[in-house]
């Protein structure tokens, strides 16, 4: 099992911005980091180092329970985003699901990582498309856009958004029952980089959304 970092890394871990995770330090403090894997540099200049997902999860943890990196910086598999236990976004259904502070935190910080993600893995730094890992992950890419954005996911029963797999290539379905919300729910995740469709359940009549990862 990975270290837990030190004290001197923790201290330049809490120090990052705390929206973009810009980190501060030596070039030998740095380098550190990303040998960690919890952080990277960006490959444009100014060439500035970034908390990995897994730097915005030690960062957001608490000091006697800190989560170890899973991957170094530039796979295309942000721990953070991933359903391992440590973060998994909401896809809708899960019983006895919390949405306090920590939660809001954690759902930010695993968004902040991704959009770093997008950043440090197109050659045009751009962020308004998902990203290799979004599409090998649909449902749960498509649920942290949606949580991130502040929608409801659906408890054991009642209303909130589901996010599900469909047998389409690179399309999830997201279910929905208030009609408004459905149409939120598409409005965040155009802005988010994918493209929606409206349809028709052919034997319930309910409406749903079929959406798909941007290419262009």
């Amino acid at each position: 099992m990975t270290r837990p970092p030190t004290a001197a890394q923790r201290r330049l871990i809490e120090a990052a911005d705390p929206v973009t995770g810009r980190l501060r330090g030596t070039e030998t403090q740095l380098a550190a980091l990303v040998k960690r894997g919890l952080a990277f540099r960006h490959p444009r200049p100014p060439r500035d180092h970034f908390l990995t997902p897994a730097g915005h999860r030690v960062r957001d943890a608490p000091q006697d329970s800190v989560p170890s990196p899973s991957a170094p910086a530039g796979v295309a598999e942000p721990s953070a985003v991933a359903a391992s236990g440590v973060f998994s976004a909401r896809i809708g259904g899960e019983e006895g699901a919390e949405a306090g502070p920590a939660r809001l935190r954690e759902v930010h910080s695993a968004w902040q990582g991704l959009l770093e993600l997008r950043r440090m893995t197109r050659t045009d730094g751009a962020t308004d498309r998902p990203c290799a890992w979004e599409r090998a992950h649909l449902v749960q890419a498509a649920a942290l856009a949606l949580e991130a954005a502040g929608h409801r996911p659906a408890a054991a029963e009642g209303g909130g958004y589901r996010v599900r797999a469909t047998p389409q290539p690179e399309a999830v379905a997201v279910h929905e029952p208030d009609p408004a919300a459905l149409r939120a729910c598409a409005a965040t995740l155009e802005g988010a980089g994918w493209q929606t469709g409206e349809h028709t359940e052919p034997r319930t009549g309910a409406r749903y959304l079929l959406a798909s990862p941007r290419r262009a």
